[in-house]
């Protein structure tokens, strides 16, 4: 443990020498400007949100708990130890990078969603995607962790995921900060140094894949298992959220090498330009993470070694009717179609999953055994039920989405989804470093009436107008209304968009959950650590040392 860990942290150590060496020489905060200005510039306006406080900080937490990851890995390599200790000792650090990851991108999520005025929590943009294919990898890697500390497989899949999970966050700070890409989220990028960044990814991720190259044929397989068990379902979910990173890489870079193929003459300039946006995420990785999602709740009921198929049939089997009958039912209710109807489905069973797996292992004490439920089990289900929870909020909010744009002037009114809306003009306002235009827009729904106030500001400094949207929220979804412009030649006129996002909560509760789950996993491991230590046998070092020799 002592080598393993002192190697750990002189790759760490090299690492942060690397981070310090691109501070200082390629992006110094030390360097003085030549003609500096009187007031500077200020923050962008789309960043002056609360959120941004929080949103960058997660993400970066989860970025840098990655090279923790990275450096047990490589340190494990040359060790050669990659074993039931060496899992113990990453999966609290995988938990850690991985939930703080979790909750980086959901409030990225969220504030894109009220901020940038466009009303999606989520377009496959390159910076998006950027943070979503660690996230996908270290959810890979926190599973097979399970399996190589438990039963000492797939040790080398999983310290190859370890690497390739930091590779990743590597990856995509490039993709953020070099401008190769353009991104509504992109808001600070140079070339030169996005390049710094990409010889660094090359260094690192190649000296740790040839480590991997030489000591991967060395590594233990451990035992055989059954392809009906817990290390089986874990397999595969290992598989389908690798594929799925890879689809989402694929998807992301490949506009980029084209054009670089077309700038360096390899392709014809005038064919160099491709774009791919969410139709093809949707046909690629929203098919392969539905059938992941299908076999979720077997990877937690499934024994390890073999699973006995009578006794998993006798609790699948109640668990898919309910499901069942609860996408049918809401589909009756919803008037929603088969394709809306099967994605409930499929966060239901999840859902119910969970549920049924919890009543299982309670058993004939009662409900008052699942408090008494170990804190890793209820980790594992909080998370689970956070994914169902999502994919239904994603699935009907893509699906139920209703928008449209209304031209109104004053007095005028317009009915969307059962509301009224009824445009009471606009109005000038000054805010501490902008000018806005405010619209009072009267909102009735239900016999409930409500004034809200969408506006367009102006920040002078920056020479830059953003929009302001007005939500309303209800326990059905949100109403969400921006002000657009004037229409030309109708003066009085404005363009107001109105979109119902209809259980858009269920979304970011559901990512909550998953966040809240992971850290009740490692809050598990970190309790038990600390209680085998409290037990651990004290040696007083004195009493065995042996006595000195007799002076002569």
């Amino acid at each position: 443990n002592d080598r393993l860990r002192d190697r750990a942290l002189g790759v760490q150590g090299l690492l942060t020498l690397g981070s310090l060496a691109y501070l200082l020489f390629a992006s110094s905060p030390f360097t003085r400007l030549a003609d500096p200005p009187l007031d500077g510039g200020g923050m962008n306006p789309l960043l002056q949100d609360p959120a941004v406080a929080l949103h960058p900080p997660f993400l970066y937490l989860g970025y840098v708990g990655m090279s923790f990851v990275f450096s047990l890995a490589a340190a494990g390599l040359i060790n050669g130890q990659i074993d039931r200790d060496w899992a113990k000792r990453v999966r609290p650090w995988a938990l850690t990078a991985w939930s703080c990851l979790t909750i980086g991108i959901a409030l990225g999520s969220i504030w894109a969603y009220y901020e940038l005025g466009w009303g999606g929590w989520w377009f496959w943009d390159p910076v998006e995607n950027a943070s979503f294919m660690p996230w996908l990898v270290g959810a890979a890697l926190v599973h097979s962790l399970i399996i190589t500390e438990k039963r000492g497989s797939m040790a080398a899949w999983t310290v190859f995921l370890a690497v390739l999970v930091f590779c990743l966050s590597l990856l995509g700070t490039f993709l953020v900060r070099s401008g190769v890409m353009t991104s509504v989220h992109a808001f600070a990028t140079d070339p030169t140094r996005g390049l710094v960044l990409l010889f660094g990814l090359g260094i690192a991720g190649g000296a740790a894949l040839a480590l991997f190259a030489w000591r991967a044929p060395k590594l233990p397989t451990g035992p055989e298992f059954d392809p009906v068990s817990r290390e089986g379902a874990l397999v595969l979910n290992n598989l389908f959220l690798s594929v799925g990173a890879a689809l989402v890489l694929l998807g992301t870079v490949t506009p980029m090498v084209v054009q670089w193929l077309g700038e360096i003459k390899v392709i014809p300039p005038e064919s160099a330009s491709v774009s791919i946006g969410e139709p093809y995420f949707q046909l690629t990785f929203a098919p392969m993470i539905a059938v992941l999602l299908l076999f979720l709740p077997l990877a937690q009921a499934a024994p390890w070694r073999k699973a006995d198929m009578s006794a998993l049939a006798k609790w699948l089997t109640p668990a898919i009717a309910v499901a069942l009958i609860g996408a049918l039912i809401a589909m009756a209710l919803g008037g929603w179609g088969l394709w809306l109807g099967f994605g409930v489905l499929v966060g239901l069973w999840v859902i119910v999953g969970v549920g049924f797996d919890l009543w299982r292992r309670v058993g004939p004490g009662g409900i008052g055994r699942v408090f008494r439920l170990p804190l890793t089990v209820w980790g594992m289900a909080i998370a689970h039920i956070g994914v169902g929870i999502f994919v239904i909020g994603a699935t009907v909010e893509s699906a139920a989405r209703v928008e449209r744009t209304f031209p109104l002037s004053n007095g005028q009114s317009a009915e969307m989804a059962g509301w009224t809306f009824e445009f009471q003009g606009v109005r000038s306002e000054e805010g501490p470093n902008y000018y806005a235009t405010q619209a009072s827009i009267k909102v009735t729904h239900d016999g409930t009436t409500e004034i809200i106030h969408p506006e367009k500001r102006f920040y002078p400094v920056a020479n830059t107008s953003t929009t302001e949207v007005a939500i309303r929220k209800t326990l059905g979804g949100d109403v969400y209304v921006a002000l657009g412009d004037t229409i030309r030649d109708e003066p009085g006129v404005w363009r107001i968009r109105i979109a119902h996002h209809p259980m858009i909560d269920w979304i970011f509760g559901g990512a909550s959950l998953i966040a809240v789950g992971g850290f009740m996993s490692l809050a598990a491991r970190l309790r038990r650590r600390s209680t085998a230590q409290a037990e651990a046998p004290v040696v007083d070092a004195s009493a065995e040392a042996p006595a000195a020799p007799a002076a002569g």
